[in-house]
């Protein structure tokens, strides 16, 4: 718990009970001292028996230490469920010995007629008192709509979505779109509000006009901007590809890559860092961590919101360093701008992610480009499934990228790779899992995240404009 700062302390009445439910703490900075303190006594002679002598008593005080850190238990203590039965007496019957299984058991075990017993998963989310004052109804400025409710979500949405009025276009569809819409041109003027915003208007523009199809993860390597603007400026400079070859994409105004074969360098490859034990090592061997991980979960309760960190005397002592006052912070220039290997592959690097959507001319390797250019000059068609390539041009890439990513893993953790064998040919394959057979795959958050929200990308961003 002290490793993670934004997990809560939590203290459980019955240990042994996995029905009990725990009290948090909260973690709170400090800057205070541990001492150890002796009293002494020390008894003086008694010369009269009658008169009584005080003994004289002294105390030692010895500083063991600095406190840091301290966890505080202010919430309330929560309901206790008991895994108990009422009879028709009254008479409550404990079931602990009826539904906990501490050790293998036969079938007669799991065929018991028992009571029907439910526990709650989670009684309360906040364990502070809160007071609900009833309100009217919220006055909205004219010209305001509720959002609309389907009959699947009855509970609707808490505000209506903020438009960013993006133009989406399918692989199938006729024609596309040759500028944006009226309101992407306002809701651009209205948040262009200083020379900054301009200039990263005319470095995105540059950025188009150099090469007409971008990934939003290449735009934020390229161009330190706000992600709030970015929502605002990419529809008001491009269209985004639903489907196809350039299916997660941005595309300039007026430029179809079904039309161009030279685009299809710009096409995009899904791939995935393949783990398992038929690889020769297992999802917790792999040096890549994923997005999120359902293996640790939390209830809301035990996660408390960052807060801000005071200043104690031992970050004075330590240093501040870049996150306090006194370090060196980052120049607007490069603020919001994210590393280069979210969206180049690079021979001898690792993938931040064990998912990844590149762009064809991103992957910087040697081997892959000649893969990619094997038919130069002789494209005919542009499929959906292919795009300009040869057919299955993608599952090649796949491959060699697989055994570059596993030569490095060999080369770090040797000892993984000790007891496999090679295959009849000598070369090591791996298949590639479809985005629909991603079942190893775990997904947790890293240093720097291409997206916020959803473990894929392309549905993040669908969501993002709609």
């Amino acid at each position: 718990i002290y490793a993670d700062p934004a997990k809560r302390l939590e203290l459980y009445f019955r240990p042994k009970d996995p029905y009990c439910h725990p009290v948090c703490a909260n973690r709170f900075p400090t800057s205070t001292m541990l001492l150890r303190v002796r009293r002494r006594s020390k008894k003086k002679q008694q010369l009269d028996t009658e008169e009584q002598i005080q003994p004289e008593v002294q105390f030692e005080m010895e500083i063991l230490g600095i406190v840091t850190t301290v966890y505080k238990f202010q919430g309330m203590s929560d309901f206790q469920y008991l895994a108990m039965h009422s009879g028709p007496d009254g008479k409550q019957t404990s079931m602990y010995d009826k539904v906990l299984m501490l050790k293998p058991e036969k079938e007669e075990f799991f065929n018991k007629d028992l009571p029907l017993y439910i526990p709650p998963p989670i009684f309360s989310r906040l364990d502070t008192p809160v007071d609900y004052f009833y309100r009217p109804d919220i006055q909205h400025r004219e010209g305001y709509n509720n959002p609309q409710v389907s009959g699947e979500n009855l509970i609707g949405l808490s505000r209506a979505r903020r438009p960013h009025n993006a133009i989406f276009v399918n692989f199938d569809d006729e024609e596309i779109p040759t500028k944006p819409l009226d309101a992407a041109v306002q809701n651009w003027k209205k948040v262009c509000t200083n020379p900054v915003d301009k200039k990263v208007e005319e470095e995105l523009r540059k950025l188009f006009e150099t090469r007409p199809v971008w990934s939003r993860n290449a735009v934020k390597a390229n161009i330190s901007v706000h992600p709030d603007k970015l929502k605002v400026l990419l529809p008001y400079l491009a269209y985004y590809m639903l489907t196809g070859p350039w299916r997660s994409l941005w595309v300039r105004f007026g430029y179809d890559p079904r039309k161009q074969p030279e685009a299809k360098i710009y096409q995009v490859l899904d791939f995935r860092i393949r783990c398992g034990m038929k690889y020769g090592y297992a999802a917790t061997d792999m040096p890549v961590k994923a997005k999120r991980s359902t293996y640790n979960y939390s209830l809301p309760i035990t996660v408390k919101k960052q807060g801000s960190h005071t200043v104690s005397v031992h970050d004075l002592k330590q240093g501040l360093g870049s996150a306090g006052t006194s370090g060196a912070k980052k120049s607007p220039s490069s603020r919001y701008k994210l590393k280069e290997s979210v969206y180049i592959f690079r021979e001898g690097a690792l993938p931040p992610y064990r998912q990844m959507f590149y762009q064809l001319c991103d992957l910087n390797v040697e081997s892959l480009q000649k893969i990619i250019h094997r038919n130069d000059g002789t494209e005919s068609e542009c499929t959906e499934r292919d795009g300009w390539c040869l057919a299955k041009t993608s599952d090649d890439l796949r491959d060699s990228m697989s055994l570059m990513i596993k030569q490095i893993i060999r080369s770090t953790r040797p000892a993984l790779f000790s007891n496999t064998t090679s295959s009849e040919d000598g070369k090591e394959q791996l298949a590639y899992e479809s985005g629909e057979d991603e079942d190893d795959e775990e997904e947790e958050e890293e240093d720097f995240k291409p997206s916020d929200g959803s473990e894929n990308e392309m549905e993040t961003e669908i969501l993002d404009y709609v």
